[in-house]
């Protein structure tokens, strides 16, 4: 066992009496968040499976679909995760040395990251609305049918991510306040790293659904 997660001072507040050092209840907690991720991959994996088959089936709908997004959007977007990526790691490493003022910086960073790409997904969302891009009886009708699957994927796929994203703020919140009220050190980080892979796993899912759902035939 890692030396920083011993608690020889006697009873670490923070440990739950089924564990025997603050080491072995980290691990047990992260083996729990990989195994939610797995349900996670499980579940995108459906709909990238149902993605892959109608993109096979209806290449042209596809490709006329991805020329409607807004490729620059979506990159910037991109970029906006990956910072995210970079301030939430920040945090985990600063709440595992017990740097209290690096916790709350690279915490409210990622916040604001995520909050940004919130932002720039509802102006997405607003100009498909604009231009009868929505599945349903108002979808512009003057296009082939087959393009309602691919923005029907494309609101489900990323309105789920979106959602994901909108849990993960909460739980920034959460961490937040904690790191504020100076609840995590170098032997009790779990909740930080626990939030991390969870955020990291957001990021993971964008970096895909960007170039299935963006890029289509963008080379040609």
């Amino acid at each position: 066992m890692h030396p920083a997660h011993e608690n020889h001072g006697g009873h670490h507040p923070m440990l739950q009496h089924h564990f025997f050092n603050m080491g072995q209840q980290l691990e047990a907690s992260i083996l729990g968040m990989w195994v939610f991720l797995v349900t996670e991959v499980m579940f995108f994996g459906g709909l990238f499976m149902a993605y892959l088959l109608y993109r096979t089936l209806y290449p042209a709908a596809w490709l006329a679909g991805s020329h409607e997004l807004n490729e620059v959007l979506g990159g910037l977007n991109t970029v906006v995760l990956i910072c995210s990526s970079l301030t939430m790691a920040l945090a985990v490493r600063a709440a595992q040395v017990g740097a209290r003022m690096a916790q709350i910086v690279n915490i409210i960073l990622t916040m604001g990251f995520g909050t940004t790409f919130l932002v720039v997904k509802y102006y997405e969302y607003a100009a498909k609305f604009e231009h009868h891009l929505v599945p349903g009886a108002h979808f512009d009708p003057t296009r082939e049918p087959a393009q309602q699957l691919y923005f029907s994927l494309y609101f489900m796929m990323t309105g789920i991510h979106a959602l994901h994203m909108v849990v993960g703020l909460g739980i920034m919140a959460w961490i937040l306040y904690g790191a504020w009220k100076g609840h995590f050190n170098a032997e009790y980080f779990a909740p930080v790293e626990i939030a991390g892979l969870y955020w990291h796993f957001v990021d993971i899912v964008w970096i895909f659904l960007f170039p299935l759902l963006y890029l289509i035939g963008k080379h040609q």
